[in-house]
């Protein structure tokens, strides 16, 4: 079974930071894509970053690029998500997602795998 664990999330300071985790089991760790999706209150889900299984990583934001820091670490089976400077737009539920597969991209339907969701708000 696969299962996608997040943590990290929780209240900060707008220009503050967080680091969110996944944790990955059931799945080949070093053949799969990984990503970050969120869905803000009354918003549809977005992308926001993913790192293929060669370490190549995507930001699908332009307001995240120069803040956040996708990474994966092999041996532990975790994805990270640096959040740096953080904003109030930045506020969403944030999703863990992966594939059985190297490729990224920022199709919701792509990923078949979800996490539970970890909540993210950014006070003004």
């Amino acid at each position: 079974e696969v299962q996608l664990v997040e943590s990290g999330g929780g209240l900060v300071q707008a220009g503050g930071s967080l680091r969110l985790s996944c944790a990955v089991s059931g799945l080949t760790f070093d053949d799969s894509a990984i990503g970050w999706f969120r869905q803000a209150p009354g918003k549809e889900r977005e992308g926001v970053s993913c790192i293929s299984s060669t370490h190549t990583t995507f930001y699908y934001d332009d307001s995240v690029k120069a803040r956040f820091t996708i990474s994966r670490d092999s041996a532990k089976k975790m994805v990270y998500l640096q959040m740096n400077s953080l904003q109030p737009e930045d506020t969403a539920v944030y999703y863990c997602v992966a594939v059985d597969y190297y490729y990224c991209t920022n199709s919701a339907t792509y990923f078949d795998y979800w996490g539970q969701g970890t909540q993210v708000t950014v006070s003004s």
